[in-house]
């Protein structure tokens, strides 16, 4: 392939601007002086760039090192209300969770079929207070905090003798599920399926528990065994209020 060269005529006091060759690759040489190619970067929008400011390796003043601007909530830097950014350590519950049963459930809508969880769990500190909930919802950690929710609200706090066992036999029937139990003198928790979750999550010892039943639904053993131990619970309001002791720092 041959090289070509063209010349344009000029006006009068005008030079006339010469193409340099196309070689065989197809690339032409930038002339000298003119602009090279934009391209976009970051959040910057268009135009010539600006002068750099700051140490070479650095992110700009009010920007990120990728050369766009992040924008600020409410709280401050990062976003959020607390001004400590979206993600915040959580203090440690004092209550336990144990789930005795989870299961995916069907609905049948107009469009099909919509697909969701179920739990069930325990949840209690080891220390007389015992609480049974259940939640649903499309995640299995969102259903897991509804039930934990849950169990809170419904928490129990029993009368319980100084050796941590039942003051006396308490009997109860929920659905088709019927539990008795009963105290045991050193003797030990003496208890089986959702029966044993829930005394051992309310710190109960010396205990027997058996299933009069022939069910296996976990979900009614563990509101029967909730329903016995309501017998020996306090009442709303008269469950005893720990005390705490708030020492004055000294300098």
């Amino acid at each position: 392939m041959s090289e070509q060269t063209t010349q344009t005529t000029a006006p009068q006091g005008q030079s006339a601007q010469v193409r340099s060759p196309r070689p065989q690759g197809g690339f032409r040489p930038r002339p000298q002086g003119s602009r090279p190619p934009f391209r976009r970067s970051g959040s910057f929008s268009g135009g010539p760039r600006g002068p750099r400011t700051g140490a070479p390796g650095q992110a700009p003043q009010g920007g990120n090192a990728r050369g766009g601007f992040r924008s600020q909530g409410r709280g401050g830097q990062g976003g959020g209300r607390s001004g400590q950014g979206r993600f915040q350590e959580r203090r440690p519950s004092e209550f336990e969770q144990k789930m005795i049963d989870i299961r995916r459930v069907t609905r049948v809508v107009a469009g099909g079929r919509r697909f969701s969880f179920s739990v069930a769990l325990v949840a209690g500190d080891k220390n007389g207070r015992v609480g049974f909930g259940m939640g649903k919802a499309t995640d299995t950690s969102l259903a897991i905090e509804k039930a934990f929710k849950q169990a809170r609200k419904n928490m129990l706090t029993l009368r319980l003798t100084k050796t941590k066992s039942l003051p006396f036999d308490v009997n109860a029937k929920f659905g088709s599920a019927v539990v008795s139990m009963m105290p045991n003198k050193g003797r030990g928790l003496i208890a089986g399926s959702s029966a044993r979750v829930v005394l051992a999550f309310a710190g109960v010892k010396d205990v027997t528990a058996k299933y009069h039943s022939g069910t296996k639904n976990k979900i009614n053993n563990a509101k029967a065994a909730i329903e016995a131990l309501r017998t020996v619970a306090y009442k709303h309001g008269e469950a005893p209020v720990k005390k705490v002791e708030i020492k004055a720092e000294t300098e």
